[in-house]
């Protein structure tokens, strides 16, 4: 079996604010918007939002209500300057979680987290 991850849907609880936050904030290009479900282009991969009410109407399956500060899973962005990166989201209000750090195999990391608290990586290549 040969599988390719396509995209990834994220269920939100302030639609508006995170629509902006990935559109306005983190200037992610708009691939496709169908009423409360919008795709992102972030190349490869989709990243994509909708409501957790329409995700209910649609399969009939829960999803948990609020902020997740125990996460199970992160996005991850490549950035050319992180330093710079993260200076420029907490210029727009974005809560850095972690400042910046390079790592023991050189790689340079920080954390943010969107409206709804999930985990966003702005990382250098590897």
């Amino acid at each position: 079996m040969k599988l390719a991850m396509k995209y990834v849907i994220m269920y939100v609880n302030d639609f508006e604010k995170t629509m902006k936050f990935y559109r306005d904030i983190l200037q992610l290009p708009v691939k496709g918007e169908h009423g409360t479900y919008v795709e992102f282009d972030t190349g490869a991969t989709t990243l994509s939002i909708n409501t957790r009410e329409s995700f209910k109407d649609i399969t009939g399956l829960e999803t948990p209500v609020g902020s997740m500060r125990s996460q199970t899973f992160e996005l991850g962005f490549v950035a050319l300057d992180v330093d710079e990166t993260v200076e420029n989201l907490r210029r727009q209000g974005v809560e850095v979680l972690l400042e910046p750090v390079t790592k023991p195999w050189g790689q340079t990391v920080a954390y943010v987290a969107d409206p709804d608290g999930h985990y966003i990586e702005i990382c250098s290549e590897m």
